[in-house]
């Protein structure tokens, strides 16, 4: 198989390994752009690419992106924890479409901040292998997987979870999208969306609020993740930010 792949992170890295473990190409990498890229030199070099075969994904709408992505004459594209929207021009671009990887059990949590949400709406967490339509996250489905949420869990914690799941998920997903005899489920209706900004609607804990305990332990567990300021309450003007440790009994603190 002729592969682009849209990758950022580890588990962009990881599917880039999977990829060519199995003989295939990457005959391109749509990376982020250098600032925002994790794991980008790793991701490239187990890609086998150069720098002439690296596309910054911030210009996927620029004219004539789109055409050199399908002058590349590649089967399918393969998308890895990606931060850009692909458009019907860039789909368009391969015989087999696009398959994503995404930190969530769809229909449940498009979008942004799965493990966030997932604690929060206590909707189920898990991942899943799809193709990619013109919606977020909304096309037909390859397969899932689902991750327990246990009351120890913190965003960080879940996180690392579902990236640990993606990474098994595509790599036994590979061999039946290179043969062609992957599944193709559609989704089932409802769910839940949510966009990066949403966070923003539960950071900031009202001092003069009442919520139950629950409520205010599932935000704060959420949102703690080393690296993030998280949530935050604001006295005299300055916000104090917060984080959570949880530990079983007889367990050290995760």
């Amino acid at each position: 198989m002729r592969v682009v792949l849209f990758a950022n992170n580890l588990v962009g890295w990881k599917v880039a390994e999977a990829i060519r473990a199995a003989g295939d190409q990457i005959v391109a990498v749509v990376a982020h752009p250098e600032g925002r890229r994790r794991f980008g030199r790793e991701t490239l070099d187990a890609a086998g690419v150069t720098e002439e075969q690296v596309i910054d994904g911030a210009t996927l709408r620029d004219p004539g992106v789109a055409e050199r992505i399908a002058e590349l004459s590649a089967d399918i594209g393969v998308s890895a924890f990606f931060g850009y929207i692909l458009r019907k021009p860039v789909i368009d671009a391969f015989s087999e479409g696009i398959v994503n990887v995404h930190p969530a059990l769809l229909p449940f949590n498009r979008g942004s901040y799965p493990n966030v949400w997932s604690i929060v709406d206590k909707t189920p967490a898990g991942v899943t292998v799809h193709y990619i339509d013109e919606g977020v996250d909304t096309g037909d489905v390859v397969a899932q997987r689902e991750v327990p949420v246990e009351p120890v869990d913190t965003g960080a914690t879940l996180y690392k979870k579902l990236e640990d799941a993606s990474i098994s998920l595509f790599a036994e997903c590979w061999p039946l999208l290179r043969s062609k005899r992957a599944p193709r489920t559609a989704q089932p209706t409802g769910g839940t969306t949510h966009k990066l900004k949403d966070v923003a609607t539960i950071d900031e804990i009202d001092l003069d609020r009442t919520y139950t305990a629950r409520e205010l332990i599932d935000v704060l567990r959420a949102r703690t993740f080393a690296g993030y300021k998280g949530a935050y309450f604001v006295v005299e003007g300055r916000r104090v930010y917060l984080e959570l440790s949880l530990k079983r009994e007889d367990e050290g603190a995760t």
